[in-house]
């Protein structure tokens, strides 16, 4: 019996057109094909890659990108906190008193 997309579960082994590969087959980064006799390396729980060398790589690349969304996520603060203690309510700027009611 075939197997419909409907029905497929989110853990399912094999990725959508890709059928009859597992998902420790290759190497995450170079797409090296992972012996089942040889070491696996393994990062983040279940990213599989073939050497130390490749899974240190993505951890730098992990890392860096990390540092560069901090980077825009702090210029965005400093602007947003610019932004709020240069503003003033428009009565002050213009001279004009708002009464409560």
């Amino acid at each position: 019996m075939a197997r419909s997309l409907a029905c497929t579960f989110f853990f399912d082994a094999e990725p959508l057109g890709e059928t009859g590969r597992h998902v420790l087959d290759a190497c995450v980064l170079c797409s090296k094909l992972l012996r089942h006799d040889s070491d696996i390396f393994m990062y983040r729980g279940d990213t599989p890659f073939c050497s130390e060398e490749c899974r240190y790589e993505q951890m730098h690349l992990d890392a860096a990108c990390a540092r560069q969304a901090a980077s825009v996520r702090q210029k965005q603060h400093a602007q947003w906190s610019r932004h709020e203690a240069t503003a003033a309510p428009v009565s002050r700027k213009t001279g004009v008193s708002v009464a409560s009611y």
